[in-house]
């Protein structure tokens, strides 16, 4: 007779899933969908390009939600067939299965559980994350570049949407910087833990032989806000200029001037677009994160909370929040959570769960102190 005695466990994970769906208030999510979809179905909606993102995206956040918590109770009830099964055929198969599928629903529940401590203002919001290269010539510019590849591969993992909407690049290797957008359930709240210096230490493949080079990088993160179009920027106070795109090693792959950057004069807030096929697109583009970027300074001011979000960022000694050392032994570490792990490899092919997991731990823990 199989030894497959797996109860304890499983009350757990279903005690534990009854918090976090009371939490999430799955039925106000219901009801909500039952919103958003009767918003969907109104004709004309896309005429109101805004108006018509802000119901999609509401729309499908929110089942992806549901579609989550519905999957673990069903996954749940399955588990514990398979398990009478296992126990009734003793076929050890079947049991192998259940506990692998058990420690499937309790990484999926912890998951949940992470997302539940999501609470600040903009955390459902859509996040834009910038990523710029500092101290350390050009394999700063390579580390930026392999940070990008990092946040992108972890998104397409997930299945979220990604847009790209600038990236400049560095003359030898990698990029000066560049700045995505993800739209995500909780993208903002999830990604905003890794805003800060990013440090990388290992044997340049650019310098000297034998020789360790440690270089840093800075990640911001900010809320994409949906009510962007309120604030009002005077004309006056823009400054836009013109320029060709430009590719790996400061090549052209335009012959015409459709890349912008806008300059808010006042504040002296700059945002380069050019991964838009149009001058204008751009253009639009970057109007839609610069109103972003200035709303946040006006919450920030009036809440005498300035940097809350993107905080002074230096990019060099001092200041750094994570160490991915690749030489002379290999460690990606957190220094604020402790939370490291021995594969570098992996982390740079977008394994951040456990990092961003913890970083959402650490700040729960420290709002609550």
């Amino acid at each position: 007779m199989l030894d497959l005695d797996l109860g304890s466990r499983i009350r757990a994970v279903r005690s534990t899933y009854a918090d976090i769906a009371a939490v999430m208030d799955l039925p106000k999510l219901e009801r909500e969908i039952g919103e958003f979809e009767e918003q969907a179905a109104v004709p004309g909606l896309w005429d109101d390009q805004e108006e018509a993102q802000r119901v999609t995206s509401g729309l499908s956040h929110r089942k992806a939600r549901v579609a989550k918590l519905r999957g673990v109770q069903n996954r749940l009830d399955d588990l514990e067939v398979l398990i009478e099964l296992a126990q009734e055929m003793d076929d050890d198969d079947s049991a192998n299965e259940a506990k692998s599928e058990l420690v499937a629903i309790e990484a999926l529940v912890g998951e949940l559980e992470v997302q539940t401590m999501l609470s600040g203002e903009y955390d459902d919001n859509p996040a834009v994350v910038t990523i710029r290269s500092g101290a350390g010539g050009v394999d700063a510019a390579d580390f930026a570049e392999m940070l990008q590849r990092m946040y992108l591969r972890w998104a397409e993992k997930h299945g979220y949407r990604v847009q790209v909407m600038e990236t400049s690049y560095a003359e030898e290797a990698g990029i000066k910087s560049t700045t995505f957008e993800i739209d995500a359930p909780y993208a903002f709240g999830t990604l905003s833990v890794e805003a800060g210096t990013h440090r990388l230490v290992r044997m340049s493949p650019f310098g000297a032989a034998g020789k360790r080079q440690t270089s840093f990088a800075a990640v911001e993160v900010i809320p994409l806000m949906p009510e962007a179009v309120e604030v009002e920027i005077p004309e006056g106070d823009l400054r836009i200029d013109v320029y060709r795109s430009s590719g790996p090693g400061g090549q052209s792959v335009n012959t015409t001037d459709s890349a912008v950057r806008i300059t808010h004069i006042p504040t002296g807030t700059v945002v380069s677009m050019q991964n838009e096929k149009s001058q204008i697109q751009n253009r639009a583009a970057g109007m839609r994160v610069l109103q972003s970027r200035l709303l946040l300074l006006q919450r920030e001011e009036e809440a005498a909370k300035k940097k809350e979000f993107a905080g002074t960022i230096t990019a060099s000694w001092g200041d750094q929040m994570r160490s991915y050392v690749l030489a002379p032994y290999q460690m990606v570490k957190d220094l604020r959570t402790e939370h490291e792990v021995n594969n570098p490899q992996a982390v740079f092919d977008g394994d951040i769960d456990g990092f961003i997991a913890a970083g959402i731990r650490w700040r729960s823990l420290g709002k609550a102190s």
